[in-house]
């Protein structure tokens, strides 16, 4: 039996890997979605490893752990804590050793769809943004939902604290963990060519290509499992 440890992206919660979890369970494995602190001000990358960490205690070494979007930032930092099999970055944001999440975003323009600081409020006094433009949310993050799925989505997007962006990436190198990433061939937020390009460079990585979206694990999560159930 395999343990899946699950970690959601910016501005979303563990929620969105409720399909997904439950059709591992269903297949005989363990899956643990972790809601990280976004909305701490004072919370980092390292305060969500750590988070991931706690709930993932007692499992023995057969571990996955599967970061969708900003959390490719912390997935790394969780293998540096304790054994893992198996990182898998799903349509994810991929650190750079020595730079921090901010300096990417200014440096790295081919990384995210520029439309995105468009649809997010100004940040508030702890530094976190909302989504206030649903239709550029909807866009990036969920555009081949079903309508249903999409408000659902949409209704429960909450604030993201800025501070994990700011502080570089901790690791002197990447864990040596073997590593998928799963590039979704319409990503319309984190652009598909650089999510090729970095995986290689960065990772080593296997790439695997799905159709779809910035998000599959909402939009077509029997995918996202065949994937995890073939490592």
């Amino acid at each position: 039996m395999t343990t899946f440890g699950l970690v959601h992206g910016g501005w979303l919660g563990a929620w969105t890997w409720d399909d997904v979890a439950a059709s591992l369970r269903g297949a005989g494995h363990e899956a643990v979605a972790v809601d990280l602190p976004t909305e701490d001000g004072s919370a980092t990358f390292e305060t969500y490893a750590d988070a991931v960490s706690r709930a993932l205690e007692g499992y023995d070494d057969d571990v996955v752990i599967v970061g969708h979007s900003m959390g490719g930032h912390t997935i790394p930092l969780v293998a540096a804590r304790r054994a893992v099999r198996h990182l898998v970055y799903l349509c994810a944001l991929l650190p750079d050793v020595g730079r921090s999440l901010a300096d990417q975003v200014a440096t790295e323009t081919d990384m995210l769809n520029p439309v995105w600081l468009s649809g997010l409020s100004e940040p508030d006094d702890q530094l976190r943004t909302r989504w206030v433009d649903r239709d550029i949310a909807r866009r990036l993050i969920c555009h081949d939902c079903d309508d249903a799925t999409a408000d659902g989505v949409l209704d429960r997007l909450r604030p993201q604290a800025a501070l994990p962006n700011v502080a570089p990436f901790s690791l002197a190198e990447f864990p040596d963990v073997e590593c998928t990433y799963v590039v979704c061939t319409e990503d319309q937020f984190v652009q598909p060519d650089w999510s090729r390009r970095v995986a290689r460079e960065r990772l080593g990585a296997q790439i695997v290509e799905l159709p779809g979206g910035h998000s599959p694990l909402l939009s077509r999560p029997s995918a996202v499992v065949d994937v995890l159930l073939s490592l």
